[in-house]
């Protein structure tokens, strides 16, 4: 399996400081959280999103995923939600990305069946840019649709190879789903996994990974004795929780942690 982490945790790095940090610490590939606040954003230029795919090629790291907002499930009209993931679908494309991340967003006063239908309504449609700028758009285990179960829900009827998950490894155990669930549901979408630890379903602060509850062990053993070949991407949110601790201090023992991981799931 291949390492990223995500810039969420250095919110506001410039790009040529997020590479020396992924090269310095042996991380193959970084997702790039897409948000105005950002370095990398859907607003970029046509000479900037050249300039940002040439660093990222100069130093061989991978550009693994724009990480958007976009609300797949959220109530209103379907028009701005298919205007912002074909946005993102663009810039990946310019940058060399093979994902999009979206959320689903629900209304929790809306019936799951219908949440479901609009969301499922709005990637089928948004399938077609993807698959014409050779991008997958993929729905995260997150909020509303916090398990693999939750997911695969949406992703079933729309049925296209271009429409994926990620599998957010924090919200699937917050759902109560067992990391071999979560995978069995997952494995035919899926583009990669978030890694994470915390100190408890009350306390969501980032923690080093290893230090606390997470099942990181038992997610990397199903896809190890699956021989799921694809990326762990550290998601440190340090951009939601300014006393945790540095992500560049902890870059280096997060990934011999998953290392080790790996070693014994071999």
């Amino acid at each position: 399996m291949k390492l990223a982490f995500s810039t969420l945790g250095v919110p506001g790095l410039p790009v040529p400081e997020v590479l020396a940090l992924a090269t310095a610490h042996g991380y193959h590939g970084v997702e790039l959280r897409a948000h105005p606040e950002e370095p990398v954003h859907p607003g970029l230029t046509p000479d900037e999103r050249a300039g940002t795919a040439a660093l990222f090629k100069e130093a061989g790291v991978a550009v693994l995923s724009l990480a958007g907002y976009a609300r797949v499930a959220a109530d209103g009209e379907d028009a701005p939600v298919l205007a912002e993931i074909r946005d993102l679908l663009q810039l990946a494309h310019d940058l060399g990305a093979p994902f999009v991340r979206v959320f689903p967003g629900a209304d929790p006063d809306r019936s799951r069946e219908e949440s479901d239908a609009i969301a499922a309504r709005r990637l089928g449609t948004a399938a077609e840019d993807a698959s014409a700028l050779g991008v997958r758009i993929l729905l995260e285990t997150h909020d509303s649709h916090r398990t693999g179960a939750d997911v695969i829900r949406v992703l079933g009827p729309v049925g296209h190879r271009q429409v994926g998950a990620v599998w957010d490894v924090m919200h699937t155990w917050l759902g109560g789903e067992q990391p071999s669930d979560s995978y069995a549901a997952l494995a035919p979408h899926l583009g990669y996994v978030q890694v994470k630890d915390i100190a408890s379903a009350e306390d969501s602060s980032p923690l080093p990974l290893g230090a606390g509850v997470l099942p990181l062990a038992e997610c990397v053993d199903v896809l190890s004795r699956h021989d799921w070949d694809g990326w762990l991407c550290w998601e440190y949110e340090k951009r939601w929780h300014e006393e945790a601790a540095p992500l560049p201090e902890l870059l280096r023992a997060g990934r011999d942690h998953l290392l080790r991981l790996l070693g014994e799931a071999a």
